[in-house]
């Protein structure tokens, strides 16, 4: 039975199932999803300090002359009280002493008997960090199903948090079928293939984050390719490319079927791609991609993406598009949702001048693809279009449609 793209995408995502939890020093943290809520334990900053190397003064000694008392650094534990008339030399960072109503930066300052001459117009506060203004006590920092990056660290580590509970990295294993396919580091004649989908699916695998296992390439026996699968399930996700069409050759799910697998969809409405298959064995979750190398890169975008988002545990799972432009006149043939690869430049969209779905060539040259429907016939130039990056993660927590299909011209 042949499903829509919306149906597969329900399908894998009611039925893969989130990872388990484990906990972590946020040092080794960096693309994990967090497991739970984070509370921030104080303000930041903790202390009123200053956001100048200045002078800490009173209001009322506007165009004075102020005697400077003393100098504070940052990390100093002063305790001493700044009195009219007065100024306290303070560094950046330091804590505000009592009695301060705002610092003046040294540049605003002249020199003058005993001191220095202060500006007129003084305003209160002014170049004073408060405490809290950038983190209060008990907010929300981050919350459950958030991706760690760079900058979520910047967080946890301003509040002296040194571990943190996330989910697991799904585990992936990757092998491809074919009696004509060798590897790249094997001799091949004349009649064979260097198998490229493996390599691809297991450097995209791990741009998402995921932890790989190669388990290899299976000629199109059932023996070997029981060895292959027996050898994936200790994994979450098991991904294979080819024998998944109606060939005399194509014995992947009649292989995994001697394991108890339960096939969800095995035919897709997209072009191309149509054979795509998922479905599980107990909780592992099983995807065959096609053969044709662009056919499994492509169809992997959609839905090898969304189980792994799907398992992560990431709030944000499901895949989200950019708006672009057309750069140009684009006709389509109608009858099938078709996914276009491309190049997108930060303003349009230009489809690839040639592309089939056994090529390997458009792969190094688009950076997106687009997905019209199945009654488009031409795309305008300028026309809107929603891309779908391949080489970054845009997502969203809310299921949106990814359909090009406002932009289109129909037939009617």
């Amino acid at each position: 039975m042949t499903v829509t793209i919306e149906k597969a995408l329900e399908l894998i995502y009611t039925n893969t199932k989130q990872k388990s939890l484990k906990i972590l020093p946020i040092e080794e943290a960096l693309g994990y999803i967090l497991a739970g809520d984070i509370i921030a334990t104080h303000n930041l900053p903790p202390f009123d300090n200053s956001a100048m190397d200045g002078y800490a003064v009173k209001i009322e000694d506007s165009n004075k002359c102020v005697r400077v008392t003393c100098t504070v650094f940052a990390g100093d534990n002063f305790m001493g009280e700044l009195h009219h008339g007065e100024a306290i030399k303070i560094m950046t960072g330091a804590r505000i002493p009592l009695g301060t109503q705002c610092i003046v930066p040294i540049e605003d300052t002249q020199e003058c008997e005993n001191g220095v001459k202060l500006p007129d117009n003084l305003v209160i506060s002014k170049h004073v960090r408060l405490s809290g203004e950038d983190i209060k006590k008990k907010t929300k920092l981050l919350s459950r199903g958030d991706k760690i990056d760079a900058h979520q660290i910047t967080l946890l580590a301003s509040q002296g948090i040194s571990h943190v509970k996330v989910f697991k990295k799904p585990r992936v294993a990757l092998f491809a079928s074919g009696n004509e396919l060798k590897m790249h580091f094997e001799q091949v004649t004349d009649y064979q293939l260097y198998n490229t989908n493996t390599p691809t699916l297991l450097a995209r695998v791990k741009e998402l984050g995921c932890e790989v296992e190669f388990i290899g390439t299976a000629v199109d026996t059932l023996e070997d390719l029981h060895l292959h699968v027996k050898s994936a399930l200790d994994c979450d996700i098991i991904i294979t490319s080819g024998g998944v069409s109606v060939g005399d050759a194509d014995f992947t799910k009649e292989a995994f079927g001697a394991f108890g697998y339960e096939i969800l969809f095995d035919k897709v409405a997209i072009k191309p791609g149509k054979p795509t298959t998922f479905g599980k064995i107990g909780d592992k979750i099983i995807l065959n991609l096609p053969g044709n190398p662009l056919a499994a890169a492509l169809n992997f975008e959609l839905f090898g993406r969304s189980i792994i988002y799907a398992m992560s545990g990431a709030k944000a799972k499901f895949i989200n598009t950019i708006q672009a432009k057309m750069k140009n006149n684009y006709k389509v043939k109608a009858g099938r949702r078709s996914l276009l690869p491309g190049f997108f430049d930060g303003e349009h969209f230009t489809v690839c001048e040639q592309f089939a779905p056994g090529m390997v060539s458009p792969l190094g040259s688009a950076n997106a693809f687009i997905m019209v429907d199945e009654s488009c016939e031409l795309i305008p130039k300028d026309a809107i279009v929603k891309i779908i990056s391949t080489k970054f993660s845009f997502t969203t927590q809310e299921f949106k449609s990814l359909i090009s299909q406002a932009s289109c011209n129909s037939r009617h």
